[in-house]
């Protein structure tokens, strides 16, 4: 018999969730140690390798993508995504290499909304919004951790209490990650609370496609499936408005290069100091699963496909990234890209939007997948 923390945490003989079409069970996990917390609670670093050799390395802590190795045209693998050496520097330094952001990605002003006549407040730390969770948030929890038996999954699952960072509701949240044997990363989300609350997890890795550590991200050619995005105000909250790209630099519906408009002066990338903004996503209708952007490097052939049924990506560009990361080697503005698929900022203020309530009973579901192939 399972105890319900047993049954909350998901550890259980339930297959797990993952990327159904196209997946093998060739693929392996393995597991090690990757340092402890300062209560003394391990961290677990797990490889998920599939049969190309293609590897995935995913750390309970924050529930982040560490590594992640694909190959160019050539065949020869190299490192995909950013970030850094150990468990210390990801505790202390991170700039969300990698991690599962949650429970709210993006800002929610004010750090309050009225929830059923109610008004809810949330921990916003020294900032006056709150932001990606608030100060604790998902992606500083050590998550619990199970991996498939056969094929590159593995599943983590977090508790997060009712009231954690003002969030209503005890909610318990897995993601799968799933390494497919043609080089797809899967994500899948799935939630329930005890209580109305609101969600919008996302996840949140810095890529670069060419596989030179701390090169720039200039020549990265970028698509995205979006003939709007979301403005921001002058203090980078989104207004509640629903903007064409037409002639502007947010302009991606053809694939051109990413440093071709990064530093243009209009108003909504001064705001954001490069891009930093939410599209909004062809065919939202029905969450259908979709393509989300397209990514290029020429050079070394690689190319990323994001597909989601969530409604809407944000793009940053890592615009004011400057430390050491992985390696010892620099990174600076500019060295990587997010594509980051969630639901939009602020949505709980913002009824033109699409909710993000989850209520008792129901459950959250949402999907992505990376896509990596060669041109």
């Amino acid at each position: 018999m399972l105890s319900r923390r047993q049954m909350l945490l998901g550890l259980s003989s339930l297959p797990l969730a993952g990327c159904a079409p196209g997946m093998t069970r060739r693929g392996t996990v393995t597991a090690s140690p990757f340092g402890q917390l300062p209560d003394g609670e391990g961290v677990t670093l797990y490889t998920l390798a599939n049969a190309g050799g293609a590897v995935a390395r995913v750390m309970t802590y924050g529930a982040a993508v560490t590594s992640l190795t694909m190959p160019d045209r050539n065949g020869r693998l190299a490192e995909m995504v950013l970030g850094l050496d150990d468990l210390e520097a990801y505790r202390t330094r991170s700039r969300n290499f990698g991690t599962t952001v949650g429970r709210y990605a993006g800002r929610i002003a004010n750090g309050r909304f009225m929830l059923d006549g109610r008004e809810v407040r949330l921990e916003t730390g020294n900032s006056r919004h709150s932001s990606h969770g608030g100060p604790i948030g998902f992606a500083r929890r050590n998550w619990q951790a199970r991996a498939a038996a056969t094929g590159a999954a593995l599943r983590l699952t977090l508790v997060s209490a009712d009231g954690d960072q003002g969030f209503p509701g005890e909610l318990t949240i897995d993601v799968t990650y799933s390494l497919t044997d043609d080089n797809r990363l899967c994500l899948d989300f799935q939630a329930r609370t005890t209580r109305p609350t609101v969600l919008n997890p996302t996840h949140h890795s810095y890529f670069n496609l060419s596989g030179v550590p701390g090169a720039l991200i200039h020549d990265h050619l970028l698509m995205v499936e979006a003939d709007r995005f979301t403005p921001f105000g002058p203090d980078k909250l989104v207004t509640g408005e629903y903007r064409s790209v037409a002639g502007t630099a947010l302009d991606f519906r053809q694939p051109k290069p990413l440093g071709r408009d990064i530093a243009a002066t209009e108003e909504q990338m001064r705001i954001g100091g490069g891009y930093d903004h939410c599209f909004e996503i062809r065919g939202m209708a029905g969450r259908s699963m979709r393509r989300a952007a397209r990514l290029e490097h020429p050079d070394s052939g690689r190319a990323m496909e994001l597909w989601t049924t969530e409604p809407g990506v944000q793009l940053f560009t890592a615009n004011s990234l400057d430390m050491v990361g992985r390696g010892g080697v620099v990174y600076r503005p500019h060295c990587g890209v997010c594509l980051e698929p969630q639901h939009f900022q602020d949505s709980p203020n913002r009824p033109e939007f699409p909710s993000t309530l989850l209520r008792p009973g129901h459950v959250f579901r949402s999907r992505s997948e990376y896509r990596f192939m060669t041109i």
